[in-house]
């Protein structure tokens, strides 16, 4: 190898590419909330408790408003609930499953 051959391997070496530099994409003003579409339903029944501890309760539910207006509900709720409360459902095409009366030792 020769002097020419070494100096160009080392000029190789002493490149680095550069990845292009993304532009910035728009971002949101900072506290700003977006949410989603969203359909008002009533809280008509409330069945029971549910899920493995009870943490979550059946209710029945009267859609308010869109496609599914005056279409009554099955619904698995986490947290505080009572009849005449309005909650706000992504969707209204699914129902939760029906509650067994079956619990612990039944068998």
């Amino acid at each position: 190898m020769d002097k020419d051959e070494t100096k160009h391997l080392k000029e190789d070496k002493g490149q680095v590419k550069k990845k292009p530099q993304r532009q910035p994409q728009e971002e949101q003003a900072k506290g700003s909330v977006n949410f989603t579409p969203a359909t008002p339903a009533r809280v008509e029944e409330v069945i029971g408790r549910t899920g493995a501890r009870g943490e979550a309760i059946q209710i029945r539910c009267r859609i308010l408003d869109g496609r599914d207006k005056n279409k009554i509900l099955r619904r698995n709720v986490k947290g505080p609930i009572q009849i005449g409360d309005i909650l706000m459902l992504r969707e209204t095409e699914f129902e939760a499953g029906q509650l067994t009366k079956g619990g612990r030792g039944s068998g």
